[in-house]
């Protein structure tokens, strides 16, 4: 049994994208030569290793185990050519997967992550938004190196090493000479008949704020939703309705449009972000400096 990197890559972004069409596309190889791969790796192996479906392909029993060590082969070779790196000039440039919820994305990650890529120009970082509950599942599984969320969200996280990073607050974001902007403080029930500016549905925060007023047993009611923080608050400065930011966004945007902020009491509104990673000491030498680097940033803004 004989399966080169180019075949694991390939196995692996197929399960993970439940297409080979996807999978091809993603490892950047041609759907003809990545079926022919496929199926040389089933007939190799004597047994299937995806079950083809009308909407796409699922793994196998065998296929669960296949895709199971391909992520531990490509995790190795990732750490072996980051820390070859360190011993070579112009070597193998680094990758790292970071995912993050929205608020560390857009609030806290450009500008500590600005730093580190000055100082480390052959690394990369794909970085990409996901709802908190999706983030420790997705590290522990391979998926990702790095995740940014909120413990609360960590189910799955078993066995993830963590390091704190920001402390987050909501606050509530109103247009001056809104009957609120007269009170310091407010709780997320009393805002559920407020017309809401919200961000767009699917992201972290979004989501986040869905869920807690299902808890309620009622539903929000969002008069519009924007990509951007900064788009939300243009829109509450604009009188169109209310929203629940990060307390960085809205001390940010209160310095340039006419906005009020009110304390969120919900316990729920102060969150300690976390990174999280499978071991430490197991990643390339460059997703470790990275690591360091978040933690490192946690202290300095304490």
């Amino acid at each position: 049994m004989h399966f080169d990197l180019t075949d694991l890559r390939l196995f692996a972004a197929v399960v993970e994208e439940g297409s080979i069409s996807a999978g091809a596309s993603r490892t950047g190889i041609s759907l003809p030569s990545a079926s022919a791969r496929m199926k040389g790796m089933e007939e190799m192996l004597g047994t299937a290793l995806l079950e083809r479906h009308r909407r796409g392909v699922r793994p196998t029993p065998a296929g669960h185990a296949l895709f199971h060590h391909s992520q531990l082969v490509l995790a190795q070779m990732e750490r072996l050519r980051g820390d070859l790196r360190e011993h070579a000039r112009g070597g193998v440039r680094g990758h790292i997967r970071l995912i993050s919820n929205t608020t560390a994305l857009e609030e806290y990650l450009p500008e500590v992550l600005a730093g580190w890529l000055a100082t480390n120009p052959g690394v990369d970082i794909a970085l990409e938004e996901r709802l908190s509950y999706e983030i420790a599942p997705a590290v522990a599984q391979g998926h990702a190196d790095i995740g940014v969320l909120v413990p609360a969200d960590s189910a799955g996280a078993e066995g993830l090493e963590t390091f704190p990073f920001r402390i987050d607050r909501l606050v509530v974001i109103v247009p001056r000479g809104h009957a609120l902007a007269k009170r310091r403080n407010v709780a997320f029930v009393d805002l559920l008949d407020e017309e809401l500016v919200g961000l767009a549905a699917g992201s972290a925060l979004a989501e986040h704020l869905a869920w807690q007023s299902t808890r309620l047993g009622r539903s929000l009611k969002p008069r519009i939703r924007l990509r951007g923080l900064d788009a939300v608050c243009r829109m509450v400065a604009s009188r169109v309705g209310i929203a629940i930011v990060p307390e960085t966004a809205a001390a940010r945007c209160r310095r340039t449009m006419a906005l009020s902020t009110l304390r969120l009491t919900d316990t729920w509104a102060v969150r300690q972000l976390i990174v999280c990673v499978r071991r430490k000491e197991a990643l390339p030498a460059h997703t470790r400096r990275l690591v360091e680097h978040l933690a490192g940033a946690a202290k300095t803004d304490a």
